[in-house]
C-alpha cells in the first residue's frame, strides 16, 4: 500500500473532512499512541497504519476497502 492509497481509503471510509481530523488527532493504541500522521511520518508502513486505525475505530473487515470491492487491502504483517 502506498501513502496515496492510504489517504484515498481514509477519505472513502471516513469522509474527507473527518478523515483528516482522525489522522491528525486520534492516538492509536496499536501504534504506541502515535497518530496516523505521526506514524506515517516516522516511516511506519501505510498498511500497518491502516489496520491499526481500522481496529481502533472498529471498522468491519468488509468495509476496510472503502466500498470498492476491486481494491485489494494488503494483509497484516
Amino acid at each position: 500500500m502506498r501513502h496515496s492509497e492510504f489517504w484515498a481509503l481514509l477519505d472513502d471510509v471516513f469522509g474527507v473532512d473527518y478523515s483528516r481530523s482522525l489522522a491528525r488527532d486520534l492516538a492509536l493504541d496499536g501504534l504506541s499512541s502515535r497518530t496516523s500522521a505521526e506514524a506515517l511520518a516516522d516511516g511506519t508502513p501505510p498498511r500497518d497504519v491502516w489496520h491499526a486505525l481500522c481496529d481502533q475505530m472498529d471498522v468491519p473487515l468488509d468495509r476496510r476497502d472503502g466500498g470498492a470491492r476491486e481494491r485489494m487491502i494488503p494483509p497484516r504483517r
